[in-house]
């Protein structure tokens, strides 16, 4: 056992080195690859994960500029109806206009032509009243005429 003792120890006695060695190539693994490899992924996650977060930014910026134009393109739209609506309601409103002074134009032609009708028709019951009477007194005269014998009505067989 003394034996095997003595080789253990003469075992870790010469490992110590290999220990040193693997102990110092730790710590220049961690310096040179380790911590700079760690801080290239960390920065590299951070792009990453920035360039994702800009990205969902700017998509929601371009959601918010879309629904601006969208409310943008539904007022201009409501606004060209209302325009569209007003030359509409002006345009009813000049028909209307333009009826009623042709209807008061066709009105005053209809009274004009009553009138004048009702000239005419006074002027022809002047000119038969006058007509009448001459006539009346022509057949007096005639009928009242001393002296003339008249043929038979009838024209006499």
């Amino acid at each position: 056992m003394d034996e095997t003792l003595r080789q253990v120890g003469e075992l870790l006695l010469g490992s110590i080195p290999t220990i040193i060695f693997m102990v110092l190539l730790y710590g220049i693994y961690s310096l040179l690859v380790h911590k700079p490899l760690v801080q290239v992924l960390a920065e590299r996650r951070d792009k990453t994960e920035g360039a994702i977060e800009k990205a969902r930014a700017d998509i929601a910026a371009a959601e918010a500029r879309t629904a601006e134009y969208e409310q943008r393109l539904r007022e201009a739209r409501m606004t060209v109806f209302k325009h569209q609506e007003a030359l509409r309601q002006q345009a009813l409103q000049a028909r209307a206009a333009a009826l009623a002074e042709a209807r008061h134009k066709a009105q005053a032609q209809v009274e004009q032509a009553r009138m004048a009708i009702e000239k005419d028709k006074a002027a022809a019951q002047a000119v038969l009243e006058t007509e009448g009477g001459r006539l009346a007194a022509e057949i007096i005269r005639i009928v009242l005429r001393p002296g003339t014998t008249q043929a038979p009505a009838g024209g006499g067989r």
